[in-house]
């Protein structure tokens, strides 16, 4: 039976994580807060969004602490875990800073629902307001997962507006050691591939906006993701003969 929550990672976003939670509600669908280690202010603002609401019709809020910060990817498995022990199918990653569009919601679900065994990925479409060097940066990623899935079925891997199943990707988080910051949401959808789960591509609405506060640490992140590679290269290196036989089975069937 197909059932689902949203996910949300926070790190010390009070001043947007208000809609976007108001946005998933509107969407009928209940909410997890992660808080990843936010400080005082920030978790009183989550703290209080999670309070029950009068309204019976309102979908219920959740709230997660982290003791510190520990990076996206450890708020996403967090939750994630929660998730599945609580019992759901599905969850849905959102952002905290406003980038994403809530209104997006449904149709990614609705997909989801249609596909219950498959991970629907949202595909940026930007308007004016992306940095160019954002924008550039994110292509270099998008090579090296192609080149680790031998495929071009992931799209856009660094887009946290997604819908996971949750069985099989609580089964990689089982026996993989992923990565705990920004390399978490590349990381885990090329394992996903790498295990047959089908990828679904959904084009999204993305905005930068210009008083935005990004978390990505340049020289960190851009180790860690590197590294995150570098690992996935070996594991494809590994899988070659596998993944390239799974391809040509498939091609076969379209086929016919």
């Amino acid at each position: 039976m197909f059932s689902a929550i949203a996910i949300i990672p926070v790190y010390n976003h009070p001043d947007t994580i208000g809609a976007m939670v108001a946005g998933v509600r509107q969407a009928g669908l209940p909410c997890m807060l992660v808080d990843d280690g936010s400080d005082a202010h920030c978790a009183a603002v989550l703290q209080a969004l999670a309070q029950p609401s009068p309204d019976a019709g309102q979908a219920p809020v959740q709230y997660l602490r982290l003791p510190t910060n520990q990076g996206k990817g450890a708020a996403m498995m967090t939750g994630l875990a929660e998730a599945h022990r609580q019992g759901y199918s599905h969850a849905l990653q959102i952002d905290a800073d406003g980038q994403h569009a809530c209104g997006d919601i449904p149709g990614m679900l609705a997909r989801a629902a249609a596909q219950p065994h498959a991970m629907v990925c949202g595909v940026p479409v930007y308007d004016a307001s992306v940095p160019k060097g954002r924008l550039y940066g994110r292509y270099l990623t998008h090579v090296w997962v192609w080149i680790n899935t031998l495929s071009f079925d992931i799209r856009d891997s660094m887009c946290g507006f997604r819908v996971y199943p949750l069985a099989p990707c609580m089964a990689i988080l089982q026996r993989a050691r992923l990565g705990r910051r920004m390399e978490f949401d590349s990381e885990v959808l090329v394992r996903l591939h790498w295990a047959g789960v089908p990828i679904v591509n959904l084009p999204t609405r993305v905005v930068y906006p210009q008083d935005g506060l990004s978390h990505f640490k340049v020289w960190r992140d851009n180790v860690l993701i590197s590294g995150m590679h570098a690992r996935l290269f070996v594991g494809m290196c590994l899988r070659a003969p596998w993944l390239l036989w799974r391809r040509w089975t498939r091609a076969g069937r379209s086929a016919a």
